[in-house]
């Protein structure tokens, strides 16, 4: 699906500050209450008096939906009962896996998409909230959007992170648009720690994108993604230190975040901070990061990258290409 960062920017500025309509509440999302109130199959769990092998295997798949291969075998741990309830999930983990393979050539398999999305299929069928996302995100991928909303309905109901966050963004990319229904699934998939989930969410709230406009929450949420390694948030909270945009204006906080954007290689944040480099009498460093800027498509950064060089010597010129040359990204989650 399309990535955004920065909301665009029509009047040609570097910036572009939105005004502050009313803000965004949690008031807003009142009628999510429903995915956290005591619902009926919490009420059966505590019918049960302590007893969790007579959990009904229907309230135990969906608690499970969205288990992993290992909590499903330590699960299937705790009693005869749940061993039992379990084994559809535990089998839907086998199709995941010849999913993946099928999907990606891995395991000495030759990639085949028909395949792949039948195995996923298998294991959605089975109850598996990651295989539904698997295979909705096949389905997008060929164009049956329709198929694979469905999918991701299904696995975001079941409280799956991933599939609230996908179903987000389908809604933010369907005709006609459902943009309050994305933002819904958007602040579900977030509060539960999805990072790209809260991204999306603040960009939301910094356009006004099917809630008011709200730039101090969304500056909040670019916050979360960004202190959980997502890189665009990191660029966007670099922007937001730097010009005070829901956050109060702090150039040291700006540098910083700039920064890691930067070395975990976003390109306009590559570009940011060797300009801030350059200002500070940082040339070689400067240089490095313009080279890496330009390399990564950043026209832009060429011509301040040459201007510098012009004033390096011969030495220092191949010293800091050297640098870009061997520069490697740091981790993230994108």
């Amino acid at each position: 699906m399309k990535q955004i960062t920065w909301p665009g920017r029509s009047d040609g500025s570097r910036f572009k500050s939105l005004p502050i309509k009313n803000q965004f509440h949690q008031s807003e999302f009142k009628s999510t209450s429903k995915f956290w109130s005591p619902s009926s199959a919490s009420r059966k769990i505590r019918s049960s008096d302590g007893d969790f092998s007579k959990l009904p295997f229907d309230i135990l798949t969906k608690i499970a939906a969205s288990f992993t291969l290992p909590n499903l075998q330590a699960a299937s741990l705790a009693c005869k009962s749940w061993s039992e309830g379990l084994r559809p999930l535990r089998e839907a983990m086998l199709f995941l896996k010849w999913g993946k393979r099928f999907k990606h050539g891995l395991g000495g398999v030759r990639p085949n998409l028909n395949k792949a999305l039948e195995s996923f299929l298998k294991g959605a069928a089975r109850g598996s909230t990651l295989a539904m996302v698997d295979a909705a995100l096949l389905y997008w991928e060929i164009g049956s959007k329709d198929k694979a909303i469905a999918l991701y309905e299904k696995a975001a109901k079941l409280g799956d992170p991933a599939g609230q966050c996908n179903l987000g963004l389908a809604y933010l990319q369907a005709e006609p648009l459902k943009r309050k229904e994305a933002v819904k699934w958007l602040f579900q998939a977030s509060k539960s720690g999805h990072v790209r989930a809260q991204y999306q969410l603040a960009l939301c709230l910094h356009r006004g994108s099917g809630v008011n406009c709200d730039l101090q929450g969304a500056a909040r949420w670019y916050l979360k993604a960004a202190e959980g390694g997502y890189v665009r948030a990191m660029y966007n909270v670099g922007l937001c230190y730097s010009i005070g945009e829901g956050l109060a204006q702090s150039h040291r906080q700006a540098r910083k975040w700039m920064k890691r954007a930067a070395d975990r290689g976003h390109s306009k944040a590559q570009f940011e901070h060797g300009l801030r480099l350059f200002s500070e009498g940082e040339k070689l460093k400067a240089v490095v990061y313009l080279e890496l800027a330009t390399r990564a498509g950043e026209t832009a950064a060429a011509h301040v990258k040459n201007v510098i060089l012009q004033q390096l010597s011969a030495t220092s010129r191949d010293r800091v290409m050297n640098l870009a040359d061997n520069w490697r990204a740091m981790p993230s989650s994108r």
